[in-house]
């Protein structure tokens, strides 16, 4: 008698029932850019799905810009650069400035809005959440402003499963620091889309 397969892990959310995502992070060195790419790709990995990472760094560590590129699909990917963008998460002015011109017409703009105070043009819908400070008055520790960040964008598009966030951030955070890591995941996946759709003019 053979098993039958895994039943497919539960998403929800504006782009959960897409079967072809390209995914960028922007931000500055020290913001946890890449280590978000990461956890975001090993979650796609737990829902058994196809994942391309890929990562970019500026000139100076910190400081300078950084990118993570993360490509999930229900089949195999052949090219492993994003041909466009269906979800821009920016953590800095830079960013979002620079890789807004790459985003579908139709993809989700999610930035921090205490760092990106001049929005760029895009005709998908926008989300202006104060990662960095909610990350400091809300979980005690700005460093976890990444994992929150990671959590919101889960909980706003549903790219991955809330069980496959969880396992990945749990795997992937320093040890010592799960507890503050997945107190600031839980705010992120708790944060309410309507509460934050911004007009973009």
């Amino acid at each position: 008698m053979t098993a039958s397969p895994p039943a497919p892990p539960v998403r929800s959310g504006l782009l959960a029932e897409r079967e072809f995502l390209e995914i960028r992070f922007g931000g500055t060195g020290g913001q946890g850019v890449i280590l978000m790419g990461v956890i975001l790709a090993m979650a796609a990995t737990r829902d058994h799905r196809q994942v391309v990472q890929t990562q970019s760094y500026g000139p100076e560590a910190r400081g300078g810009y950084s990118r993570s590129d993360v490509i999930i699909a229900d089949h195999p990917i052949d090219y492993p650069q994003l041909s466009g963008v269906d979800l821009l998460v920016a953590l800095s002015q830079e960013s979002a400035s620079g890789y807004a011109k790459q985003l579908r017409p139709d993809g989700l703009f999610i930035y921090d809005s205490e760092k990106v105070v001049e929005l760029p043009r895009v005709t998908g819908p926008s989300y202006g959440i104060p990662f960095s400070r909610l990350a400091v008055e809300e979980v005690g520790k700005a460093q976890t402003m990444n994992v929150l960040t990671v959590g919101a964008v889960v909980g706003i598009t549903g790219v991955v499963s809330v069980d496959g966030i969880r396992r990945a951030t749990m795997e992937m955070v320093p040890k010592g620091t799960e507890e503050l890591n997945g107190k600031a995941l839980a705010l992120g996946l708790s944060l309410d889309p309507g509460d934050w759709l911004a007009i973009v003019t």
